[in-house]
C-alpha cells in the first residue's frame, strides 16, 4: 500500500510538471530587420518561427499568434510554452522576449484658460481647428454617440487615410467625419460586446479633450458650466481600443501602433504610462514610438502620474514629447468654517444645494493618536463618526470617493479630505457621495490642530460652486511625474506641462465610477491626471500640424517647448504642489501656450540620422541601437555624439569643473528676413557664453548654427542651476531651459 501511494505520488508530481511545462504564457517576440528579399508575407515568416504541429491548434486560450506586427516593430505576439519561448530565445534571429505586462492608464475651460478662444480675430478659428489632422487614440475606446463626437462643420477623411471602422453594429452613433476610424485589439476586444466602445469612461474623456466638437451647455452636476470642445474640434479622430478598462496589455498597445501607423494618422495621443526607467532598447513603447516618428507622426504621452518623486517619469524617448500636468485657475469651490472662525477653501463636485453652511456639526479626527489605518479613515468605529463631519488623510488618488464611501456607510454627516504633506497644496474636485471638501496640507495640519486644542470640535461646509480666478495659477500638481529622465539624464524631462487638473470633457458610463454607472444624463465628468494633459498637447500639435503640414514632429516639440510660459497669470514664477518655484524637472520647458506655438519664429529639427547618431552615444551598444531602429547600425562608423549634443529644444549640461561646449542648429520658419540676439538668464554663479551672440536670416527655411559654453565661475554648486537662454526678435522669443543638475545626479 506503502508503495502504492509513492506511485501516485510520483505520478500526480510528474502530471503537475508536465502541465507546468505546457502552460502557454504571452510574448511579444522582436526579431531582427526582415530580409526585403522575402517572397512570403509577414504573416507567414512569423508563422515559421512555431512549431508546425502547433500552428493550426487554437487551443482553450485562443489562437497561437496574436498579433503580427510590420510598421513600429518586426516581431509578433504568441502563447508559448516556456519551452517554445525558449527555443525563440535560442534562434539567431530573435532578439528579445518580452513577457506580456499590462501598462496602467495615467488617469470645457481648459481652451479658453491656455489662450483658445473663440471669434474671427483669434488665431484659434484662423487654424481652422485642426481642420484635416487625424489625432490617433490609444486608449479604452469611446462613445460614439456622444455629441463631442457629431461631424458638424467637418470634412471628410483625407485621401491617405487607409483605416476601418468597427462601429458598424452600432445603433447610435458610429463612424463619421469625426470618428473616421475604431478597432479594438487582443482582450480589448474580447472584453466587450462591441469592440471599440468605451468601457471605462477614459478613452472618451481624453478623446474630447483631444479633438472633441463644440457641443453648448456642457457642464458637471451644474458646475463648470459652459461650451465644452477639443483643443483641436475639427481634426478627425481615430479610436485604438488597447485597453479593457484599466487593463492595456503590451501586446494589445503595440499592435494599436502597428495598425495606426499603417492607417495614417498624424498625430498619436498615449495616456499610458510606461516601463519606468526601463532603457530605450527594453522599452517596447519607446522602440515603436520611434518608427512612428520615422513616419512623420507626432506621439504626445503620458510622464505618468507617480510625482512629485525625482525620476519618476515615464515615456522619456527624445523622439516622443512627455507632458507633465498642471492646475488652471478654475475651481469648484467648498468653504471649511471651524467653530473658532477659522475658514478654509477646498474642492468637491458635489455641490449640495441644502448644505451645512451655518449648521456646526460635530468634528472629529480618527488618525489623532497617529494609527494610520485611522488617518486615512480606511478603519472606523461607528459609534465615533456617527453624525459627525470626519477629517480624512487622503489615500491614493484614485480612491478620494471610496474614502467618503466608507465616511458615509459608518454614519458620517461630512468629510474633510486632507493632503499628505508631498501633495502640498494640489486639490481635486471629486464626485464624492457626502458632504465633502478636499482641503491643502497646510489647511488640513490647521483643522488637525483645531481639533486637538479644542475639547467640542465643530465645523462646517459651505458650497460655492464653480469659482473662476483662484491663484496661483496655473502650477504643478503633485502627481505629475518628475525627470530627471533615468534612461537618458542627459535629455530634459518632462517636455511640457499642460492642463490636467480637474478637466471636464465627454463621459462614457463605466465600472470604474459604479457611482454614477446608471446615470444617463451624466454626458461631462471631471477628471485628472497625465492622461488629460496628454490629449490637450496631442489636440494643439493638430492644430500645429494643420496650420504648418511639411514640419518634422520634432520642428512641432520645438514650436511647442520654446514658446511656453514660465510665468503664471499673476506674472510670477510658475509654482509646483508646494508652492515653491517649479523646476524644469517638474514642468518641463513651461507652461503651454498654443497661440504662440503656431507662430515660434524658430525651431530646433532633428531627422532620423540625428537620432540614431545620440543612440550610439547612449553607449547601448550596435544591437541595442538596432533593437530601436529596425536597421543594421554600425556606432563605429558614425559619428557618435552625446546627450546634450542632441539639437534639443533643451540644454542639459552636466557641469563639473571644466567647460562644457555644446552646438545647436536653428531653423528660421518665422520671416525671411529677422534677427535675433542671444539673451543669457542663469544664476550669478554660472557663465555663459554663445557664439555667434546674433543671428542673421535672410530668408525662410534659412539654417543658422550657434555653440554654447557652460562654466562655473568659482566652485561648482552642489544643488546645480537652472535658467534659460533666449534667441530675441522684434517679434518672438525662442526660450531654451539650461540645467545644470546636481553634482549629486552628475556622479
Amino acid at each position: 500500500m506503502r508503495n502504492q501511494r509513492s506511485l501516485l505520488a510520483l505520478l500526480s508530481f510528474a502530471l503537475l510538471a508536465v502541465a507546468y511545462a505546457q502552460e502557454r504564457k504571452n510574448y511579444v517576440v522582436h526579431l531582427e530587420p526582415r530580409d526585403d528579399s522575402s517572397t512570403n508575407s509577414v504573416e507567414e515568416w512569423h508563422r515559421s518561427f512555431l512549431p508546425e504541429a502547433t500552428l493550426d491548434s487554437a487551443g482553450d486560450d485562443g489562437p497561437r499568434i496574436i498579433h503580427s506586427y510590420s510598421h513600429v516593430l518586426s516581431g509578433f505576439a504568441a502563447r508559448l510554452t516556456e519551452e517554445e519561448a525558449e527555443r525563440l530565445r535560442n534562434k539567431e534571429e530573435c532578439l528579445r522576449l518580452y513577457p506580456e505586462e499590462f501598462l496602467p492608464l495615467a488617469t470645457t475651460h481648459s481652451p479658453g484658460f491656455i489662450g483658445l478662444h473663440l471669434g474671427k480675430d483669434g488665431f484659434w478659428s484662423r487654424s481652422g481647428f485642426g481642420r484635416g489632422v487625424v489625432i490617433g487614440l490609444l486608449d479604452t475606446g469611446i462613445l460614439p454617440s456622444h455629441p463631442s463626437f457629431g461631424d458638424a462643420g467637418l470634412p471628410p477623411p483625407p485621401k491617405k487615410w487607409k483605416g476601418t471602422c468597427e462601429f458598424k453594429s452600432i445603433a447610435r452613433g458610429g463612424c463619421n467625419n469625426k470618428v473616421i476610424g475604431a478597432r479594438a485589439f487582443g482582450s480589448a476586444a474580447i472584453n466587450s460586446t462591441a469592440p471599440p466602445v468605451d468601457d471605462a469612461g477614459h478613452g472618451t474623456h481624453t478623446a474630447s479633450t483631444a479633438a472633441g466638437n463644440f457641443v453648448e451647455n456642457a457642464d458637471v452636476r451644474g458646475n463648470a458650466h459652459g461650451t465644452a470642445s477639443g483643443m483641436a474640434p475639427h481634426a478627425h479622430l481615430a479610436i485604438y481600443k488597447v485597453c479593457a478598462r484599466s487593463r492595456c496589455s503590451i501586446m494589445d498597445i503595440i499592435a494599436g501602433l502597428d495598425a495606426a501607423v499603417k492607417d495614417g494618422v498624424d498625430v498619436l495621443s498615449f495616456s499610458i504610462s510606461a516601463t519606468d526607467g526601463a532603457q530605450f532598447n527594453y522599452d517596447l513603447i519607446a522602440i515603436a514610438t520611434f518608427k512612428a516618428m520615422e513616419h512623420g507622426i507626432f506621439v504626445s504621452a503620458a510622464a505618468g502620474n507617480e510625482g512629485p518623486a525625482a525620476g519618476s517619469l515615464t515615456n522619456g524617448a527624445p523622439w516622443m514629447m512627455t507632458v507633465a500636468a498642471g492646475t488652471m485657475d478654475r475651481a469648484i469651490r467648498t468653504t471649511v468654517r471651524l467653530g473658532n472662525g477659522q475658514e478654509f477653501d477646498g474642492e468637491s463636485l458635489f455641490q449640495p444645494r441644502n448644505n451645512t453652511a451655518g449648521h456646526q456639526l460635530p468634528l472629529v479626527f480618527p488618525g489623532l493618536n497617529g494609527d494610520p489605518d485611522a488617518r486615512d479613515c480606511s478603519s472606523l468605529v461607528e459609534a465615533k463618526v456617527k453624525g459627525k463631519v470626519v477629517l480624512c488623510e487622503t489615500q491614493s488618488i484614485t480612491e478620494h470617493v471610496e474614502q467618503g464611501q466608507t465616511v458615509s456607510a459608518y454614519g458620517g454627516a461630512g468629510m474633510i479630505l486632507m493632503n499628505k504633506a508631498a501633495e502640498g497644496y494640489t486639490t481635486f474636485a471629486d464626485a464624492h457621495v457626502l458632504p465633502a471638501s478636499h482641503v491643502s496640507y497646510a489647511a488640513g495640519s490647521k483643522i488637525a490642530s483645531y481639533i486637538k486644542a479644542t475639547p467640542r470640535p465643530t465645523a462646517s461646509i459651505t458650497f460655492r460652486g464653480t469659482v473662476m480666478g483662484s491663484s496661483p495659477a496655473p502650477s504643478v500638481a503633485f502627481f505629475s511625474s518628475r525627470g530627471p529622465n533615468k534612461p537618458s539624464p542627459g535629455i530634459l524631462k518632462p517636455d511640457i506641462t499642460g492642463p490636467g487638473m480637474n478637466i471636464l470633457a465627454a463621459w462614457a458610463p463605466s465600472e470604474m465610477h459604479p457611482e454614477f454607472a446608471d446615470d444617463v444624463s451624466l454626458s461631462f465628468f471631471m477628471e485628472s491626471g497625465t492622461s488629460m494633459s496628454t490629449p490637450h498637447l496631442s489636440g494643439i500639435a493638430a492644430i500645429i500640424k494643420s496650420l504648418h503640414p511639411t514640419w518634422s514632429p520634432a520642428a512641432i516639440k520645438s514650436a511647442i517647448m520654446t514658446s511656453s510660459n514660465t510665468a503664471d497669470h499673476a506674472g510670477v514664477p510658475i509654482k509646483d504642489e508646494q508652492y515653491r518655484r517649479a523646476s524644469f524637472y517638474a514642468m518641463g520647458a513651461g507652461y503651454v501656450n498654443p497661440s504662440r506655438a503656431v507662430d515660434p519664429g524658430l525651431v530646433y529639427d532633428l531627422n532620423t540620422n540625428a537620432y540614431i547618431a545620440y543612440l550610439c552615444g547612449l553607449g547601448i551598444g550596435d544591437d541595442g541601437v538596432k533593437e530601436i531602429t529596425n536597421r543594421r547600425v554600425a556606432c563605429a562608423k558614425l559619428k557618435a555624439i552625446t546627450e546634450a549634443e542632441l539639437n534639443y529644444p533643451s540644454l542639459v549640461v552636466k557641469l563639473l569643473s571644466q567647460p562644457i561646449t555644446v552646438h545647436r542648429t536653428v531653423t528660421n520658419v518665422g520671416k525671411a528676413n529677422s534677427v535675433y540676439r542671444a539673451v543669457v538668464d542663469m544664476p550669478k554663479e554660472v557663465s555663459v557664453t554663445v557664439r555667434p551672440p546674433m543671428l542673421r536670416f535672410s530668408k525662410v527655411n534659412e539654417k543658422q548654427s550657434f555653440t554654447v559654453t557652460v562654466r562655473w565661475k568659482g566652485q561648482p554648486a552642489v544643488a546645480g542651476a537652472e535658467g534659460n537662454l533666449k534667441w530675441v526678435s522684434n517679434e518672438h522669443v525662442v526660450r531654451s531651459p539650461i540645467v545644470i543638475p546636481s553634482a549629486k545626479a552628475v556622479a
